[in-house]
């Protein structure tokens, strides 16, 4: 398993990516979705990972910078055949190191409710993120939670 920085220019990481925005819509309620468009995943307030086996994509994820001192996890997708091997943990361990060596502070996510959601809460929690209040422009509803993790 590797993890590589960019990709975004990739046929399959467009394709995953494509799935992972019908997935969050389909999951979600109206107005609720705040997943990055391929334009602002490559924005320069952002940095992008994928993970591979040889050819293979198996996930994909990225860091926004929100200030200084503060990160936000931003598309941590796992492709279906991919799922169960640690892809996601890879790549949540790649964004906390690379959060730690900017100096950030914090690092945060917004994420869902439901069974959809389920295993990233999980994953999360697992890696020292606890649940917290909306940070940036964010707002409270019933479907959205927030997690963070002091670096």
């Amino acid at each position: 398993m590797e993890v590589r920085e960019g990709g975004l220019e990739h046929p399959a990481v467009i394709a995953l990516l494509e799935e992972h925005f019908a997935g969050m819509l389909a999951a979600s309620p109206p107005g609720t979705c705040h997943f990055l468009d391929l334009a602002k995943l490559a924005a320069r307030d952002v940095t992008f990972w994928t993970v591979w086996d040889g050819k293979t994509l198996l996930g994909c994820g990225a860091l926004k910078e929100l200030d200084p001192s503060h990160g936000e996890i931003k598309s941590m997708r796992t492709a279906s055949a991919a799922l169960r091997r640690g892809v996601a943990a890879a790549l949540l361990a790649r964004i906390v190191e690379t959060a730690q060596a900017r100096g950030y502070d914090r690092l945060s996510l917004e994420t869902g409710t439901g069974t959809a959601f389920e295993a990233a809460h999980a994953l999360y929690a697992r890696h020292g993120f606890e649940y917290c209040a909306p940070f940036g422009d964010y707002q409270t509803t019933d479907f959205n939670r927030f997690m963070s993790r002091a670096l």
